[in-house]
């Protein structure tokens, strides 16, 4: 069997709730590119075997990602950040459609890079990383620091439309990404692994002390 039927058997096996559905149907109209049911599932249950109470998404999206999130761990509060004011509309107008409490979603406009200093160490069960491509070697530090000891931290689209593992292509934004996963594949300071489905998946929980 080859490996295109057996991505395509995976992405057929996924089965996306409605209130996910509409979401990314909206995000798709907004332009904003949700990630794909496969790694949405994913998250989904990275989120679950956390146990999470406390996420953090950089890259709101129309609100497909942070459905997912929440999809796995039901009791946790996301705190979701994107620069687009409209990005965050259709998120809360989804989380909405979806009967989540307001209480459960805290939503902040502004640009990641200026954002996250700012937001408390160790205090995250789980970090998605999903927001300016060419920052996320950045926002990825970001999400180390956030994520409590044991957390765990999601990067999608780290295989840039599959160009991260043609050795031909060498530009910047994709040797970074290549970088970004041996080095987190290689650290002893993680437990890590990634999924080449569709956009791809880094994901690392942090050992604890």
């Amino acid at each position: 069997m080859t490996d295109s039927a057996v991505a395509r058997f995976v992405r057929e096996a996924i089965v996306e709730p409605d209130h996910i559905a509409r979401a990314r149907q909206d995000a798709l109209e907004l332009g904003a590119a949700p990630v794909s049911a496969a790694v949405g599932s994913q998250i989904s249950a990275a989120a679950a075997a956390a146990g999470a109470r406390s996420i953090i998404e950089i890259g709101t999206g129309a609100g497909v990602s942070g459905l997912w999130l929440l999809h796995g761990a039901p009791d946790a509060v996301l705190t979701t950040i994107d620069k687009e004011p409209e990005h965050l509309a259709a998120a809360r107008q989804a989380f909405q459609h979806a009967k989540i409490p307001a209480s459960r979603v805290r939503y902040i406009t502004g640009r990641a890079g200026d954002v996250l200093p700012r937001m408390n160490e160790a205090a995250y069960d789980v970090v998605l990383v999903d927001a300016d491509a060419e920052s996320a070697i950045d926002y990825v530090a970001h999400g180390l620091r956030l994520a409590r000891p044991g957390g765990t931290v999601l990067v999608p689209r780290v295989m840039a439309g599959g160009r991260v593992a043609d050795p031909v292509a060498r530009d910047a934004l994709t040797s970074d990404l290549r970088g970004l996963i041996t080095e987190t594949l290689a650290s002893p300071s993680v437990v890590a692994t990634l999924s080449p489905l569709d956009e791809g998946l880094l994901q690392f929980t942090t050992r604890r002390a």
